[in-house]
């Protein structure tokens, strides 16, 4: 397979058609090789637009998805960013390499060892990859961007305790079939301006906060 053909078609057809246009972000993808980051037995499947398996139900983002978010997101060096949901550790190495701190949160123990050694084999061993559960937040620190790689029916408070005056938090909030992909940003204290990019549909955090259910 020709890699580097795979990965201008996957730029050209998938990635400009939807709406990426930064060449900082285009550039990257070109920099940092997908195709290191998937499984070896789904790695002819790179550059393919779908959601690649990572075993124990999760998944990667497909290539659009990634690149979209991150132009979003608008990263700039110096920041500090805080991802829920490592999973292969792909989208954490493409945020590490706008120099700014990349902290990420993966719940399964096998996915957070792959994703550290397979980031430090690839130049990017000063990400911290944390074991634990990020579903509302994560530790005590503060952060100029949160990314949500999960999605979740309502977004917590506690996300927003850990973000920055000037941050920026990104999620995919509602229930299947019915999920957005937002931006939420802090517009003064205490309150809050979200901008719908787009439809989508991703899987769930686990432990993900949900709204109370009525039971009869």
């Amino acid at each position: 397979m020709n890699y580097e053909q795979a990965r201008f078609n996957m730029v050209e057809q998938q990635i400009r058609p939807w709406e990426v246009l930064d060449p900082d972000v285009l550039d990257l993808l070109f920099k940092v090789k997908r195709e290191d980051y998937v499984p070896s037995v789904h790695r002819d499947l790179a550059f393919s637009d779908v959601e690649i398996p990572l075993g124990n139900g999760f998944s990667m983002w497909s290539p659009k998805m990634e690149a979209r978010v991150l132009q979003e997101i608008g990263l700039r060096r110096g920041e500090h960013v805080l991802e829920i949901g490592t999973g292969s550790g792909y989208f954490a190495a493409l945020c590490r390499s706008f120099r700014t701190s990349v902290t990420s949160i993966e719940i399964d123990p096998q996915l957070a060892d792959a994703a550290r050694a397979r980031l430090a084999a690839h130049g990017f061993g000063d990400i911290r990859v944390e074991t634990g559960d990020g579903a509302r937040g994560f530790g005590s620190e503060t952060y100029d961007v949160i990314v949500l790689t999960g999605s979740t029916p309502l977004l917590a408070e506690s996300w927003f305790a850990q973000l920055s005056p000037v941050g920026r938090l990104f999620a995919v909030v509602g229930d299947a079939p019915a999920m957005t992909a937002q931006i939420i940003r802090w517009s003064a204290p205490g309150a809050r301006v979200s901008r719908t990019l787009f439809e989508t549909v991703v899987a769930p955090l686990i432990n993900a906060p949900a709204p109370s259910r009525f039971e009869f």
